[in-house]
């Protein structure tokens, strides 16, 4: 029953319910647009655009495997409060019983971030029950007291390394506060990560040194991973692998490229001109990284059989890693060819996503053919890791106006993405663009120096990862950033966002599914707007 509910972790090829976010996450906060062409799975043209309505399809999946992921945790902790099993000590009782309330606050937390204001429903309620709890309250306190007790009752290290530990609560639990502004008791947690975390499996936390491995299937359960979806393949069941963005590969690559299918998830221009760096390798945090002269140079519009001249200018070397572009090697595939591997640049845009693109090296091995398109891949998703329990602390410090230890804590992370050995290179050894990166060398002496650093280094080290959007709404920015985004990149991709907005008090969350509206008559509760 407990691994029943760490399946639901991935959403069990559910585009939507996964921990990934990708469109939630990542789409709604900028970083990418649906990608393929206009009517390609257009459950998702409303989304991007921020036209959502309460019957649409993308609030209903979202809704459904996290609360199966709770009713699953349910389960587990009713049964281990009648079991009679001699063989389950009181050592197991409490361990599972810790992994059920971390897994539920994680579903809940998911279900907190994407509506608001949700049911809460524990395991101490009948189906009849559950049906009448209303959505009229706020449950960060319930969200935060089953985290804190799996921080309590979890051990350090686990028999399997993708079972949660001690340690993952308390990363989880600091991102809790974090949410909540309880800067002090994030802190308070991270700092005890840092110093004294480890994986499930006892590595001690660490930055990788190269910065791509994160996402490469033969390294998962690396030092740097928190906490993480676990997935396999080959083994009989292609849900065991990761389903989560499996429509994510470019497209039409044939074998020259990974998948073959089907071109979503197409990284935006601005988060590409993003990575752009001064003469110094830091990057244009005044956001003039959009202005002409510092766009970074795309073959919108060139046919692959054409000359390209890739950018030439200074570039964060973690853009390669992130964003497929025409002449950047693509992992060990070959080099990005554009157009080629692009269902509709005009509806979309020439960029295709690389973070978590399995290799060629691996196909058939770490990837699982078994499914409706080739290339299923044995590769984790990571919910959180290092880099990020490390931003969130310098987040934490300076809101507490600890501006020198954010400062410290932000470097560590640009110091790694400046290790020269883990740039994109091509075959003769030479960097594939311009790589430019460097440390923050003067001290933020004020809160909105240190803020906005630390908000732009999060947007380039986690870009794609799920969490822009929620990081745009719990700092309250939400409708300048992407209303700017959108004005931006609709005069760029017209039909796709052309026109769209962000309505404030309103886009924040999505509706609460009509379909649990009727089913639960009278009980709950609409949210603003819709």
């Amino acid at each position: 029953m407990l691994i029943g509910s760490y399946g639901m972790l991935s959403g069990r090829g559910n585009f939507f319910g996964g921990a990934s976010n990708w469109a939630n996450g990542s789409i709604q906060g900028g970083e990418a647009n649906k990608g393929t062409n206009a009517g390609d799975f257009n459950d998702i043209n409303p989304l991007q655009r921020f036209e959502l309505q309460a019957t649409a399809r993308v609030p209903s999946d979202r809704w459904g495997p996290p609360y199966e992921g709770i009713s699953r945790a349910n389960a587990v902790l009713k049964l281990l409060a009648t079991t009679t099993d001699p063989t389950v000590t009181d050592d197991d009782k409490k361990r599972i019983a810790a992994e059920a309330h971390f897994l539920r606050a994680h579903f809940y937390f998911q279900l907190k971030i994407s509506y608001n204001n949700v049911p809460f429903i524990d395991e101490t309620k009948t189906s009849e029950e559950a049906v009448l709890i209303a959505n009229d309250r706020d449950i960060w306190p319930e969200i935060e007291a089953d985290m804190l007790n799996a921080y309590n009752n979890l051990p350090e290290t686990q028999s399997a390394v993708g079972r949660a530990n001690k340690w993952a609560a308390a990363a989880y639990l600091g991102k809790i506060y974090l949410y909540q502004k309880k800067w002090a008791e994030a802190k308070a947690k991270f700092d005890d990560v840092i110093a004294n975390g480890t994986t499930a499996g006892g590595l001690k936390y660490a930055l990788l040194p190269k910065y791509a491995d994160m996402f490469n299937a033969e390294f998962d359960n690396h030092a740097e991973s928190v906490f993480a979806v676990q997935a396999a393949a080959n083994t009989g069941s292609v849900t065991n692998a990761n389903a989560d963005l499996v429509l994510n590969w470019p497209y039409n690559t044939g074998p020259e490229g990974p998948g073959n299918c089907c071109g979503f998830f197409q990284p935006s221009f601005e988060l590409g001109n993003s990575f752009r760096v001064d003469a110094n390798g830091l990057p244009l945090l005044d956001g003039s990284y959009n202005n002409a002269g510092n766009e970074v140079k795309t073959d919108q519009g060139i046919l692959s059989s054409e000359a390209f001249t890739l950018d030439a200018g200074s570039l964060d070397p973690r853009i390669d890693h992130s964003i497929g572009r025409r002449g950047i090697p693509y992992l060990d595939w070959k080099d990005f060819p554009g157009a080629d591997w692009i269902r509709d640049q005009a509806y979309a845009g020439p960029y295709a996503p690389k973070k978590y693109v399995y290799y060629k090296s691996q196909e058939g091995t770490l990837t699982d053919g078994s499914g409706w398109t080739r290339g299923y891949p044995a590769m984790n998703v990571l919910i959180i890791r290092y880099a990020d329990v490390l931003l969130m602390a310098a987040e934490a410090e300076a809101e507490l106006n600890n501006f020198e230890a954010a400062r410290a804590l932000v470097n560590q992370v640009r110091a790694r993405a400046a290790n020269p050995a883990s740039w994109v290179k091509r075959a003769d050894g030479s960097n594939a663009a311009n790589y430019v990166i460097g440390l923050y060398n003067t001290p933020w002496g004020y809160a909105a120096t240190a803020r906005n650093a630390i908000r732009f280094e999060r947007k380039l080290e986690l870009s794609g990862e799920g969490h822009r959007f929620f990081d745009l709404v719990r700092w309250g920015v939400a409708k300048d950033v992407l209303n700017a985004y959108l004005a931006y990149e609709g005069a760029k991709l017209p039909v796709a966002l052309g026109g769209s907005t962000f309505t404030a008090n309103q886009d924040e969350y999505f509706p609460i599914p009509q379909t649990q509206i009727d089913r639960q008559a009278g009980v709950l509760k609409q949210n603003p707007g819709y």
